[in-house]
């Protein structure tokens, strides 16, 4: 039986639902700025659920979002309420803060193409403001070896352990979003040796292969999937909102917790959820493991 960080489910879907508002390009960060006590809300949620780590709600803070509503001074105020009610939800459990930081200028568009240089000191920003309040970085949703080298820059040397979490195409685990390789990978874990390698917002049918692959990186690993029914051509325009996704009607939380105990079958020692899973799903998957004999940590 092993160790297993069992980490939280979708944060920006439970905060956008939870609302109750229309969703918006500013996604969560909109429900924080109208409802921030929404944000320890769904925190407390997943610890209830037996989840051991609160993701900020960072995923989607950052300048070249912001600027587009005009509220790009307002940056370091919303990174302060991330953190805020985070640690909120962390002062009665003893969880560990995870300090989330998601794509630079969109998910799943590896076509961007954000420059490393230019990436790495946005990401390098991001991690002074969060670094004395995190116990560890998230780099999340990651769909290129591009994007990749820009959020492991950005985040070298931050004195706190980074994880890197993957995303590989829904037909094929063993290719990342941009369809390179996912063994591509492998010179930057080696040169930047994040401490654990995660792949994450892909189909959990997609999961098994690319586990396979980073298994052999010497590395802790793990996953957390995402409940769509697929990436579809709305979501991948300028500027889209969640109402361009759909979330599966065959993965409950019974179902998701079978893939994820899969997972850890394979090595995995890091599991969760990522979009359109929720506190329901965790506690599945808790259960599960006790169940089966392993120690939650």
């Amino acid at each position: 039986m092993a160790d297993i960080t069992l980490l939280d489910g979708s944060i920006g879907q439970e905060l956008v639902k939870l609302s109750g508002d229309k969703p918006t390009p500013l996604w969560s960060t909109r429900v924080m700025i109208d409802k921030p006590e929404l944000v320890a809300e769904v925190h407390a949620a997943y610890f209830r659920s037996g989840a051991t780590i609160a993701t900020t709600n960072t995923y989607a803070i950052h300048r070249s979002r912001l600027v587009r509503e005009g509220i790009e001074d307002q940056m370091p105020a919303l990174i302060d309420a991330a953190l805020s009610q985070a640690e909120q939800a962390c002062r009665c459990t003893g969880g560990r803060i995870a300090g989330s930081l998601g794509p630079l200028l969109a998910s799943y568009r590896p076509d961007l193409n954000p420059d490393p240089s230019d990436a790495a000191e946005k990401f390098a920003e991001l991690v002074r403001m969060m670094a004395n309040r995190v116990d560890l970085f998230l780099i999340e949703t990651v769909s290129s070896v591009q994007e990749a080298e820009g959020a492991l820059r950005g985040t070298e040397n931050c004195g706190k352990p980074v994880w890197l979490a993957l995303s590989v195409m829904d037909e094929d685990g063993t290719r990342l979003r941009s369809g390179e390789a996912l063994t591509g990978i492998a010179p930057l874990v080696a040169r930047f040796a994040p401490e654990a390698v995660l792949i994450n917002c892909a189909r959990p049918e997609a999961i098994p292969a690319a586990l396979d692959i980073i298994a052999t990186l010497d590395r802790p690993f793990g996953a957390y999937a995402n409940g769509f029914t697929g990436i579809t051509d709305g979501f991948l325009q300028d500027a889209p909102t969640v109402d361009a996704l759909q979330s599966r009607l065959d993965l409950g939380p019974d179902a998701y917790a079978r893939h994820a105990m899969g997972w850890v079958a394979q090595g995995a020692t890091i599991v969760g959820g990522c979009c359109e899973v929720g506190p329901d799903h965790i506690k599945a998957l808790a259960d599960r493991l006790s169940e089966a004999g392993h120690t939650i940590v």
